[in-house]
């Protein structure tokens, strides 16, 4: 009988080895994971999980699913090397509100930095000094009042929103970039620092460059201001190309 030697096994890094990012998404989206593996560099591990709620975008259903985040997070890398961890859904986000996001991601995910899409918004507004912005939005009309009481609770002034008075999300991930880009467009004011774009179901990202150079303005959308965010939490400093000045200058 032949005796072998253990076998030594050797590790490096793994394929992730500059960072590695949570998204908790809701079950219907269909945009937001082709958006972060077009705007996300090499070597980030994108990692997703979901939380449930029919095809139906409103106040309750947003509220609803608080509870669930938590369990949604748990699910994403257990052995705890998650870096940062998000609540993808920008209406979600400010209807259930940033602090209850946080307290409910960090249970699932404690080691992970907190975040969440309105978060992200936000943060990339400050970082462009917009304090005057108008935004385009797929959503109900109490949606839409809700998030300009939001942005407006922490500073901005939001000199126009207006909706597309979509409730599945199903129907928003269908909205043309290009019917998109008119609408944004439409709403641009001339006091206006920014055009913001909201929700991650939107395909805005295809529209960011045009649109910018359409009206000479900063555009913030939220799944390039989500990838902006989550890089900086992360210490990734890379620049990208080709989706507005935020992830190009900043």
């Amino acid at each position: 009988m032949v005796i072998s030697e253990p076998f030594e096994v050797e590790f490096d890094e793994g394929r992730h080895h500059r960072a590695k990012i949570g998204f908790v998404l809701l079950a219907t989206e269909q945009t937001i994971e082709d958006d972060m593996y077009h705007l996300l560099p090499d070597g980030i591990g994108i990692h997703f999980t979901r939380t449930p709620i029919p095809d139906s975008i409103t106040a309750e259903t947003l509220t609803d699913l608080a509870d669930s985040l938590g369990d949604a997070a748990a699910l994403l890398l257990p052995d705890g090397s998650l870096d940062v961890i998000t609540y993808g859904c920008t209406s979600g986000s400010l209807v259930v509100g940033e602090d209850r996001v946080f307290k409910e991601l960090n249970s699932g995910a404690p080691s992970a930095l907190t975040t969440s899409l309105i978060t992200s918004v936000l943060r990339a507004l400050a970082v462009i000094d917009a304090k005057r912005v108008v935004v385009a939005t797929p959503y109900l009309d109490e949606i839409n009042q809700m998030e300009k009481e939001y942005m407006e609770a922490r500073g901005f002034e939001v000199l126009n929103i207006q909706g597309l008075n979509l409730e599945k999300d199903s129907d928003m991930v269908r909205v043309t970039p290009q019917s998109l880009l008119r609408f944004a467009e439409s709403l641009d004011q001339p006091d206006a620092d920014a055009i913001f774009i909201s929700c991650g179901a939107l395909r805005s990202i295809d529209i960011i460059e045009e649109l910018e150079r359409r009206t000479g303005k900063p555009v913030i959308t939220s799944n390039q201001a989500m990838a902006w965010d989550v890089l900086r939490l992360a210490g990734i400093e890379d620049r990208v190309e080709g989706y507005g000045v935020l992830l190009r200058e900043y």
